[in-house]
This record gives C-alpha cells, sequence and structure tokens, in this order.
C-alpha cells in the first residue's frame, strides 16, 4: 500500500493502473476507521481493479462552535487498517495542499437539498455540505475513480453528492452502502468515541426511534403519527432531537404519507458530548 500527500503523487501512483485499463475506487474519509468504513472498502476491493481511501478531515465542512479540534484521529491506526483491507492507495493530504493560500472556489449545491435537516440554518447550516461537496468535488478531481462509495448513515450528504456529480457531469458512479450497526442498533460512527458508557447506551434510542416510525408505516399510519412513536422512543430515553423529520429520499421535500415513493426517515440529536444522526428509508 503506497501513501500520497498530494494530488501530483496520487495521480502519478494511478497511471499505470489507468494505462492498463483498470477500473479505480474511491473511499472517501476522515478517518478514526471503524466497521462502517471497513465495509465500505470491501464493497469497493470487490468492485474495483484498484482502491484509493482518502484521509482528510475536512475543515470547511465543520462550523465555528463545530469539533474539528476534538474529532478523533490515529492515522498510523488508519493506515494499517486499510491495508488489512488490501488497499492499494491511501490520499492523505494536509490541509493547504487541499486548501492552498488565495483558494477561493466552492461547490454549491441548491434545489432544497442542503437548507434542511443538517443544512437547516438552525442545524449545521448550508455552509455544511457547501465544504462537503467542495471537497468531494476535489478528491473526485484529483483521483479521478470509477465508483465512489459513500454510506447510507449520512444519507442526506449521499444525496447531496449524487446530485452534484449529475448535475456537474462528474465521469463516475457515486454508490451507496447501507448503514452498519452495532449488535443493539447503534449506527457506527466515529462521533460514538464521545459516549460514555451509559450516554452510549441511551443513543441506541435512535435506531428503536426508527424502528418504532418503520411498525407505524408498516401498520397504515402516515408519517405525522409515525414520527409521533419515533419521538416517543425518543423521550422514553430522555434524548430530545435536534430534528426528527419525514422527507422524500431522493427531493428531500416533506413527506405526508408512505404510500409510493421512498421516505427518508431522518433524526439528529445530542446525547452527551456526541451530535448522532440516524436514518431509515420507508417505502418504495
Amino acid at each position: 500500500m503506497n501513501v500520497a500527500r498530494d494530488k501530483r503523487g496520487v495521480r502519478e501512483e494511478l497511471a499505470p493502473a489507468r494505462r492498463a485499463g483498470r477500473s479505480v475506487g474511491l473511499v472517501p474519509t476522515m478517518g478514526f476507521l471503524h466497521e462502517g468504513h471497513l465495509s465500505l472498502l470491501r464493497a469497493a476491493r470487490e468492485r474495483c481493479d484498484v482502491v484509493v481511501m482518502s484521509l482528510f478531515v475536512n475543515p470547511a465542512q465543520f462550523g465555528p462552535a463545530e469539533d474539528l479540534g476534538s474529532y478523533p484521529r490515529d492515522e498510523a491506526r488508519d493506515l494499517a487498517l486499510a491495508e488489512a483491507e488490501g488497499v492499494d492507495v491511501v490520499y492523505a493530504p494536509a490541509v493547504d495542499e487541499v486548501y492552498p493560500e488565495g483558494f477561493a472556489t466552492t461547490v454549491d449545491v441548491a434545489g432544497g437539498l442542503t437548507d434542511v435537516l443538517d443544512g437547516d440554518p438552525a442545524q449545521r447550516g448550508p455552509e455544511h455540505f457547501r465544504g462537503v461537496t467542495t471537497i468531494v468535488a476535489k478528491l473526485l478531481n484529483s483521483v479521478g475513480p470509477d465508483v465512489a462509495f459513500f454510506g447510507q448513515k449520512d444519507a442526506q450528504q449521499a444525496v447531496v453528492v449524487q446530485r452534484m456529480a449529475r448535475d456537474l457531469d462528474f465521469p463516475v458512479e457515486i454508490a451507496v452502502l447501507p448503514t452498519v450497526r452495532e449488535s443493539d442498533g447503534l449506527a457506527l460512527s466515529s462521533r460514538n468515541a464521545y459516549l460514555a458508557p451509559a450516554e452510549r447506551e441511551r443513543a441506541t434510542a435512535l435506531s428503536r426511534a426508527l424502528e418504532a416510525a418503520q411498525d407505524a408505516a408498516a401498520a397504515g399510519a402516515p408519517t405525522a403519527p409515525a414520527l409521533e412513536a419515533a419521538r416517543a422512543e425518543l423521550e422514553r430515553a430522555g434524548i430530545e432531537p435536534e430534528y426528527l423529520e419525514a422527507r422524500d429520499a431522493e427531493t428531500l421535500a416533506p413527506a405526508q404519507s408512505f404510500n409510493g415513493r421512498p421516505v427518508l426517515v431522518a433524526v439528529a440529536a445530542r446525547v452527551g458530548k456526541a451530535r448522532l444522526i440516524d436514518n431509515a428509508v420507508i417505502g418504495g
């Protein structure tokens, strides 16, 4: 496994594969790898001839009061895990390589996708997704993958990246893989490292809330009662969600029923120091 620290290096690493017509898969990460990341690496290894993992904690997607400084990092561990999964190239640039002095360009996705849920100004705001789409666009340009792999846990991010790739004609498939969970339902996240044992137990209420919404939908309830059932599950754990909403899984427009198109039920909540998100897609 080779580690490239700049875009010239990663392109040079991939040049022989491109000349040979081999397919390239990219798994973008911010490091502190967990089983969810590893599942993406395995999918990339299965589908593509060459696997690239990016390792970059992107400051542009963190707000001033967010956890950029404390975000968990362990590059040596991440590199060892990546090598064990058969990654061919790790692209791990420094911040000034990605955002050099004078950097002045961003990528914005509109269409109602980035100003709701996490993009709501009362939450992380649309500037969060501006940071996401800008770094993903740069990674796609630097690596030039045939397929880029993302996780369903960050459902809104996946929708936004898919729209960006479509609208800007990036020659890449955006593959979105299922959320990986612990045996008790907790969605894997690097931020789970912030949870104390009692908080971690409370955090399992997020997945139970989504199950309650799914059960209500299966019984024929529209979205409002389904969300009420989910909220009751959170209340039993003493969790007040930042948002708990039902939206069209593709357009992110508000959904009133589960009849027809897939509906994304999404939740965000703070448990201790950790801000956690989770979701389920119902119907379709």
